[in-house]
């Protein structure tokens, strides 16, 4: 499998994970010229901007460290541009969260849904 497949793989599970645990997927690999968000989904009264991490052993830190300042940056003003687009009121309540997902080395697959994993970072 290549990069994209296997992003798009974890990037499966992650969606599963979600709706099983309640949260109703909007649409996936939301893009703009600024960027991509992996995830948008209905979570209780919250639309939720979800970034998908997934690592294969700690090496490298956590699937969840991956989402620096950088991408939080990024994913907030694709967000901005997807409210613009579909009219959404800045009065509807928005989250930001990361779903990581960890491969063990028994290829067991842990899956942690953050939410509000961080806060809104505004356009400079």
């Amino acid at each position: 499998m290549n990069k994209r497949q296997i992003g798009t793989y974890y990037e499966n599970l992650a969606s599963e994970y979600l709706s099983e645990n309640g949260a109703k997927i909007i649409c996936r690999n939301f893009r703009s010229k600024s960027g991509e968000i992996d995830i948008v989904a209905k979570d209780d009264k919250y639309i939720c901007f979800i970034e998908v991490k997934y690592r294969t052993g700690t090496r490298f830190g956590e699937a969840e460290e991956a989402v620096d300042y950088r991408k939080q940056r990024i994913i907030c003003r694709v967000s901005d541009f997807y409210r613009k687009r579909f009219g959404i009121s800045e009065y509807q309540p928005i989250r930001y969260d990361v779903v990581a997902i960890m491969v063990d080395e028994t290829s067991m697959v842990h899956i942690r849904w953050h939410k509000n994993a961080f806060s809104y970072i505004p356009s400079r």
